[in-house]
């Protein structure tokens, strides 16, 4: 009888909407716990990987910024370079081939040394400059010579000394041939009517001074 009871009650507390309430209740609990602790581990994963490609991407830019340092102020640079390039130009480049042959002038006044041979030619032509070779004999004391050089080597007008040797002397006097080049504008130099070093070394040029 009292088994009977039981078995009645029990069936009565499963009928009950309260019995399953609860039963529904608990299991929406356990769903809700599961997810919550999904959504943690998801979201350690995430911000763990959005922290290292966070890094990833601080590292490339810090590359990068390494990488285009130099290029920095290039612009700039590139327009000095030009103005030095055309200043050096205008102050050291002769504009034609009367300027050189006087301003060797006054430097061998100025020195004492006195030029019996000078010739000129067209050497190596670039895009912007051809080489003016210069092939010469002077005379004078020793010196005077080393002055007239020097005066080269210094002045304002590009001369540069290629080749000195010593041609003779006699007494206090003493023979030198100087070979030295200087520079002018490549349109400069075509429209100077100078020989090429071929045809000054075959003929001698209207630009060959020789002093008796």
């Amino acid at each position: 009888m009292s088994d009977q009871k039981t078995s009645s009650i029990g069936h009565e507390q499963l009928r009950s909407p309260l019995t399953w309430h609860y039963f529904a209740f608990t299991l929406l609990l356990l769903l809700v716990i599961g997810l919550a602790i999904r959504l943690g581990l998801d979201w350690k994963a995430i911000s763990t990987d959005s922290s290292s490609a966070l890094a990833g991407k601080q590292i490339e830019l810090k590359a990068m910024e390494l990488q285009t340092a130099p290029l920095r102020g290039l612009g700039k640079r590139v327009d000095q370079t030009r103005a030095q390039i055309e200043s050096f130009y205008k102050d050291r480049i002769p504009s034609n081939y009367s300027t050189v042959s006087g301003r060797i002038g006054e430097l061998e006044v100025a020195s004492g040394v006195r030029i019996t041979r000078l010739q000129y030619a067209q050497g190596i032509s670039g895009p912007d400059l051809t080489e003016i070779v210069i092939d010469s004999t002077i005379s004078g004391e020793y010196p005077q010579i080393m002055r007239f050089i020097n005066s080269l080597e210094r002045d304002k007008t590009l001369f540069l000394i290629r080749a000195m040797s010593l041609a003779g002397q006699q007494g206090g006097l003493v023979n030198v041939r100087l070979s030295l080049s200087t520079w002018m504008r490549s349109a400069d130099a075509a429209a100077s009517g100078l020989p090429s070093a071929q045809q000054a070394s075959r003929q001698t040029p209207p630009a060959t001074r020789e002093v008796q």
